[in-house]
């Protein structure tokens, strides 16, 4: 019941702004009517009394075969008059007198010698007809008001009744048990939001996923380093040795927990970036952005005898993006194009507009090994080509492209060696931060 009368209610809203047009439009409908009923009879009355006029003028009776309705007689007087000001057309006048209500016409008769005849006519009983009519039609209206009042109620419950359903369907949800909503039970005005919320259910399992495989991932990595660790301290520990065998198992060590270091770095990367979703927004040039990123990593390519070609089809594109994710995703499409290529090859950095309406597509295309296809590499740890490496920097980049509303693919070339790294970008985040606290 608080629900219903909250203020920000929709059923509250919904039930205030019908019960208002109803009853606006009961009350303009029922004016209209009621003054409709009011004016048809008074003109009726009114034609009674000019008929009867005429009648008097034409010397015939009043009870002649011509008025066949005695009604009309009743409560009529007439007699002659004076009046010195002329008058060409019938005139009529409403009067009361003793709380009865009569109408008066004053009819031309003998203008030469201003006569007219004056008719007086008791119209008592309509007025209380016409009262009545108006009570009657007021306790409709009430009447009416009550059933659009309930109408409204259940009309309402019904409204709601969809959105309470999603809202315990997803209190009752928890990340190990988390399954789309069928759309196909819900009302088709509801089909837009039940998808938003299967799209977000989507992204909510696949991100559970990675973090599962994530923390595997991140055991599996550690153990290997300290399981080499241990298994040379123990063999070195078995009997003296020579101080350089000492100083080998030594540098092994530091070894395995410069891999730890590495490991436990870019896992700190991983929270960071998620730290970076709620960074603030930026409308900047990606163009621009993208050229001094081009000549950054191209020092780095010229050091490493490869080369790196700039190829900006489109001249400028307005976005308000976090700019920390997308750099992330800059970095590690330009990163793996310069490990995996060798020297004397070519990385082409590219950006054109998408095919798809108001999206810049991004692309940096390599001439290294390749990846295998039918691996989920953007999978924490996975790991392509014989280049060393945690295996996380791709899940970085797929995870900081979600958070954008962005798509990222990675592919081979058609008809040459190597890999296409494509990112396309909308000009808008796909969900707004506010700044409301």
């Amino acid at each position: 019941m608080s629900i219903l009368f909250s203020k920000k209610s929709i059923r509250n809203r919904f039930l205030l702004q019908l019960f208002i047009a109803s009853t606006a439009l009961i009350v303009i409908f029922s004016f209209l009517l009621y003054s409709y009923i009011k004016q048809s009879i008074y003109e009726e009355r009114k034609e009674e009394v000019v008929l009867l006029a005429k009648h008097i003028i034409n010397n015939e009776a009043l009870d002649g075969t011509v008025i066949q309705d005695t009604d009309i007689l009743l409560g009529v007087s007439v007699e002659m008059i004076s009046m010195k000001i002329k008058v060409t057309k019938p005139i009529f006048r409403d009067i009361v007198l003793d709380d009865r209500y009569f109408i008066v016409l004053i009819y031309p008769y003998e203008l030469s010698e201003d006569n007219y005849i004056k008719i007086t006519k008791d119209i008592t009983n309509t007025k209380n007809l016409l009262s009545k009519i108006l009570n009657h039609i007021l306790v409709i209206n009430w009447i009416a008001l009550f059933m659009i009042l309930l109408y409204a109620v259940i009309l309402s419950r019904m409204l709601i009744k969809p959105i309470a359903a999603l809202a315990t369907r997803l209190s009752n949800m928890n990340e190990n048990f988390i399954t789309p909503i069928k759309i196909d039970t819900l009302p088709v005005e509801f089909y837009p939001l039940g998808d938003g919320i299967n799209k977000l259910i989507y992204r909510i399992q696949t991100f559970v996923k990675y973090q599962k495989e994530l923390f595997i991932g991140t055991a599996h990595e550690l153990k290997t380093p300290l399981a080499v660790m241990k298994l040379k301290n123990q063999v070195t520990a078995i009997k003296r040795r020579e101080p350089e065998e000492y100083l080998d198992a030594l540098k092994i060590s530091n070894s395995s927990i410069d891999e730890m270091n590495k490991i436990i770095s870019d896992i700190l990367n991983i929270g960071r970036q998620e730290s970076a979703q709620f960074e603030k927004p930026t409308k900047i040039d990606v163009i621009e952005y993208l050229k001094r990123k081009g000549k950054d990593f191209n020092l780095l390519a010229l050091s490493e005898n490869k080369t790196l070609e700039l190829d900006f089809e489109a001249k400028s594109f307005n976005a308000t993006i976090q700019l920390s994710l997308l750099n992330q995703i800059m970095q590690n499409f330009l990163q793996n194009a310069i490990k995996f290529t060798e020297e004397n090859k070519k990385i082409i950095f590219s950006a054109k507009k998408s095919k798809r309406d108001g999206m810049l597509l991004i692309e940096v295309i390599d001439e290294g090994v390749g990846i295998d296809e039918n691996i989920d590499i953007f999978a924490p740890f996975t790991r392509t080509g014989d280049k060393s490496g945690v295996g996380l920097g791709l899940f970085l980049a797929k995870s900081a492209a979600d958070a954008m509303g962005a798509k990222i693919y990675i592919k081979n070339r058609k008809n040459a060696q190597g890999t296409v790294a494509s990112l396309e970008l909308g000009a808008e985040l796909c969900c707004d931060i506010s700044d409301d606290r």
